[in-house]
């Protein structure tokens, strides 16, 4: 089976919400939960775009939450393939959210998600290779390898001692 060498832009998602009363804590601040949410909902459509194949969420790097998101705010969701491995995809999101009466607009988020992509039968398939063009693309490709090697010692899937790219962060030259 022959499969396609992708760019990111193919894979680009915006997302947009508004925050309700519904979406928000006692705070009048969206819920970190409804942002997950949504988050994990714009990451899928991009794995999906690259892999044109059914993707399930595989890990969650560590979302910080900057600032608060008010109630009113429109909430965009940016998310693009960084990377391709054998079944999976890396996808970095932006979040922003803006105040339109105030004209604000604030970055408040940022997250790598990882998918897998599986067929009917849930057995994981193979996904196309992403080829990165512009020097951003370049930097995130570059990293993707680390933060992977990051998420399977986490995850205990990997010996520290076999993460030959993050070790190589620490080596003395």
């Amino acid at each position: 089976m022959s499969l396609n060498v992708k760019s990111p832009k193919n894979s680009f998602t915006v997302m947009n919400e508004l925050v309700l009363p519904n979406d928000t804590n006692t705070l009048n601040n969206l819920m970190g939960g409804r942002l997950l949410h949504w988050m994990d909902i714009a990451a899928a459509i991009s794995a999906q775009k690259h892999c044109n194949r059914i993707v399930v969420t595989a890990s969650v790097d560590n979302v910080s939450f900057k600032q608060p998101i008010k109630l009113g705010d429109v909430i965009t969701i940016e998310a693009k393939v960084t990377r391709s491995f054998n079944t999976s995809v890396e996808v970095r999101l932006d979040v922003w959210a803006e105040n339109i009466p105030s004209g604000t607009r604030v970055k408040s988020n940022e997250a790598y998600y990882t998918f897998v992509a599986v067929d009917q039968s849930g057995r994981t398939i193979p996904v196309p290779e992403i080829k990165a063009e512009t020097p951003e693309e370049i930097e995130l490709y570059e990293g993707a390898l680390r933060r992977r090697q990051l998420r399977l010692v986490l995850a205990g899937k990997m010996q520290p001692d076999d993460a030959i790219e993050l070790k190589a962060l620490f080596a003395k030259n």
